[in-house]
């Protein structure tokens, strides 16, 4: 990185962390602390709802994700428009009526205080590691590029995040996430036109994508019913809505956002917005890893994308086998400029030659056994290495091709975003530790301002939790997927409770209470046998499934037991 890109990254984190405190200092009360005094209009509820969703594991995670295995992930979303629909209709004008600072709080005037403290812990459990990691993620690009000590960065970066977010609660969350998705959205179209200037003179925009598709990465629709598959269509509508439907609908970190609008109808607007951008914004950001993978077509590209990985086999007997196997990648990468070049020429011509795509594919499947040795060998030297790289592609694109100056940007992209799900995170752990748990809980009565100092210090004590996990976090497959299998474990049977209260007013308290500890058990052990204790790629179930089967166990496991309940009662009488 050069002078003028350390610049644009300092000039730009500062600029956001200054702003929040300067425009939202001084909360009198907790009204304007944690919703922001309902001032918020509809299309900052809807950047706002936006940015919080959208971490630098989004701006990490996914184009590396399309980059080895295409556009499908896209699916994930397929479910989101419609839960977006189902919470305008139902959930919005439950919360505004009943004038709640938390979700959990209708819990309570629908249930009783131990199944309002259930889903608050659950929430404060899940949501305290995604906060983790939504710190962790930038701290592995700043450590991979400067060398740092990765336990540092990760306090370092986690200290901005408090400063602004203790001084002004929801309000400096909303005002800050404006700046934050204008920085990251022009970040990200800046590059993906750049990478099609990169690309050879005479290749357009659609051969770009023939090549892609040459390659597999294409692949938006799978309407496959194999439950094995993490991402298709089926587990987009219904795993993801299920996902989505609690994410948005009950995670305090989402209806945070939206609690804050003028009105039920800004709220709403705010989140119909979110349904119609979100969709689109995830396959924009695929697209630009698609086109990550097409640029590294015709430009060299290394092994592993980690470089700590090189670091480590050179440092062990295995360095010369690795030093063949990057002989071996170089002579098929101009093989592979070769005929893409050759196809390239072909499809100018309108055709699309059957046995040029053919080679190309033989050429990837090559190239991905090359990968596969090098992960072994990385293995042998080091076993607690992780050879997983996708999240490093776009990090290494960005350092290694991208002009000064827009390295900066991207990297000030990546850690708004950080920054951006991280404030929203810990205002909703502070926020309902000092709403569900502790203001709940104290028996004598204290004055507003204590506690806005109370909520001041949990975001405190939650910034401090998350830190920690985030120094002993450790890289999973993809942490994209990572933070969303932490969720999906949970929201099933979160989004299960609420929707009992909502639309089943047969169950009560006690039933409740039971299905619900009986369904997160269930969905323990099923994350434990069936995916978690399986090799990676070969889970007996796709992860999206555990938000429907959470979800569906709950409704089904409440209804039941409040049945038997009413029986025993009958015959008692």
């Amino acid at each position: 990185m050069q002078k003028l890109d350390w610049l644009i990254l300092c000039a730009t984190l500062l600029s956001i962390v200054v702003y929040g405190v300067y425009k939202t200092k001084g909360s009198k009360n907790v009204e304007e602390y944690i919703l922001g005094n309902k001032e918020t209009n509809w299309w900052t509820v809807g950047l706002s709802v936006m940015a919080t969703q959208a971490s630098a594991i989004t701006f990490l995670s996914t184009p590396g994700q399309a980059y080895h295995d295409g556009m499908g992930f896209v699916q994930f979303y397929f479910g989101l428009p419609l839960a977006m629909v189902v919470i305008c209709v139902t959930f919005i004008p439950i919360y505004n009526r009943l004038k709640v600072f938390t979700a959990y709080e209708f819990l309570e005037e629908r249930f009783d205080l131990k199944t309002r403290s259930l889903a608050s812990i659950l929430f404060l459990i899940q949501r305290g590691l995604g906060t983790g990691l939504t710190i962790y993620a930038p701290s592995i690009i700043l450590s991979t590029l400067l060398g740092w000590n990765l336990t540092l960065l990760n306090i370092i970066i986690g200290i901005l995040v408090i400063i602004y977010t203790f001084s002004g609660g929801t309000k400096a969350v909303n005002v800050t996430q404006k700046q934050q998705m204008f920085v990251i959205m022009s970040g990200m179209f800046i590059t993906f036109f750049l990478i099609l200037y990169m690309l050879p003179n005479d290749m357009t925009f659609s051969n770009a994508m023939h090549i892609a598709g040459a390659n597999d990465k294409m692949n938006i629709l799978d309407f496959s019913f194999d439950p094995e598959s993490r991402y298709t269509f089926w587990t987009g509508i219904t795993g993801g809505f299920f996902l989505m439907l609690s994410y948005f609908g009950t995670d305090q970190s989402q209806v945070g956002r939206y609690l804050s609008g003028k009105s039920v109808r800004e709220s709403q607007m705010g989140l119909i917005m979110n349904g119609f951008l979100k969709v689109p914004m995830q396959f924009f950001i695929l697209l630009t890893g698609v086109m990550v993978f097409v640029f590294f077509q015709f430009n060299d590209v290394p092994l592993n994308f980690n470089p700590l990985n090189k670091k480590i086999i050179e440092k062990s007997k295995y360095a010369d086998q690795y030093h063949t196997l990057e002989k071996q990648l170089t002579a098929l990468t101009e093989e592979k400029k070769e005929y893409n070049l050759l196809y390239m020429d072909h499809l100018n011509q309108n055709y699309d030659n059957p046995i040029l795509r053919n080679k190309l594919v033989a050429i990837s499947g090559k190239e991905k056994d090359l990968r596969e040795q090098a992960k072994d060998l990385i293995s042998k030297a080091d076993n607690k290495a992780e050879t997983n790289d996708k999240d490093y592609v776009f990090l290494y694109f960005i350092l290694n091709y991208l002009p000064t100056g827009l390295i900066g940007l991207l990297l000030a992209v990546i850690l708004s975003a950080a920054m951006s799900s991280s404030a929203s995170g810990l205002t909703a752990l502070a926020s309902t530790t000092a709403i569900d748990i502790y203001r709940r809980n104290l028996k004598e009565k204290k004055s507003d301002k204590h506690y806005v100092n109370a909520t001041k210090y949990f975001t405190l004590l939650w910034g401090v939790i998350a830190i920690s996990f985030a120094c002993i976090c450790a890289l999973f497959e993809n942490l994209i997927q990572l933070v969303n299998i932490i969720g999906s474990i949970f929201y099933g049977t979160v989004l299960g409770i609420f929707l009992v209260g909502f639309y089943i007013k047969f169950v009560k308290a006690n039933a409740m209470f039971i299905a619900a500890c009986l369904s997160q058990t269930i969905i323990f052990l099923i994350y434990y046998f069936a995916i978690y204790n399986q090799p990676s790629g070969q889970e007996k179930l796709g992860y999206l499934w555990l938000n429907f089967i959470g979800a569906m166990l709950t409704l089904i496991l409440s209804f039941t037991i409040q049945l038997i309940s009413n029986q025993k009662s009958n015959i008692k009488a």
